[in-house]
């Protein structure tokens, strides 16, 4: 019977999230995505934890159990909230079948520079999505038409840089070779560039 009951409250909250999500992006303003699909994981659980808390149906489940159970919401929600809508909105690959399916099915394979230089990053808007997010993750700021990186920027990206140099592939498949070119993408830039704040 506890079975059933945690799969109807689970159910329950699936159904909440949905409905919060849909009238968040539908009606209300959104700054970053995946933290408006964090949000409303939050919303829903909350939601979710005071119909379980406060019914008697779900009676028969200690006041543990149902923590749990709004742990495990929170985590699928989390879970969700990056694999669907995250996931979508930033993914390249995505782009690349949709882009594909616009273009009748089929792209000349020499001609993808080009998608993503010419197409991807204009349709997209590629680059105010990501200055919005870092802005919004405190992570950079912009002065005097100088984008900066921010103390907490700068702890990040120093994060990611060990990270892949020494935790991602060393041998990955890159169209049919493999390769360690993105365990150090910078080693092949150019030394100086001016478009650098003075």
């Amino acid at each position: 019977m506890k079975v059933l009951k945690s799969g109807l409250a689970s159910l329950l909250f699936l159904v909440l999230l949905l409905g919060v999500y849909w009238f968040h992006v539908r009606y209300l303003r959104v700054d970053v995505v995946f933290y408006a699909a964090i949000a409303d994981v939050f919303i829903a659980a909350i939601l979710a934890a005071l119909i379980l808390f406060g019914i008697r149906y779900f009676a028969l489940f200690t006041g543990f159990e149902k923590t749990l159970l709004v742990v495990i919401w929170l985590l699928a929600g989390y879970a969700l909230a990056i694999s669907v809508p995250t996931v979508i909105d930033r993914s390249l690959s995505f782009y690349i079948l949709e882009k594909l399916q616009q273009r009748g099915g089929g792209i000349r394979h020499e001609r993808f520079e080009e998608v993503f230089t010419k197409e991807y990053v204009k349709e997209h808007r590629l680059v105010d999505v990501r200055l919005t997010e870092q802005l919004e993750s405190g992570t950079i700021a912009i002065e005097n038409g100088c984008v900066k990186l921010t103390e907490k920027g700068g702890a990040i990206a120093s994060f990611g840089r060990y990270f892949r140099a020494n935790w991602l592939p060393k041998k990955r498949l890159l169209m049919g070779f493999y390769s360690d070119d993105l365990t150090d993408p910078f080693r092949k830039s150019a030394e100086s560039m001016d478009y650098k704040c003075r």
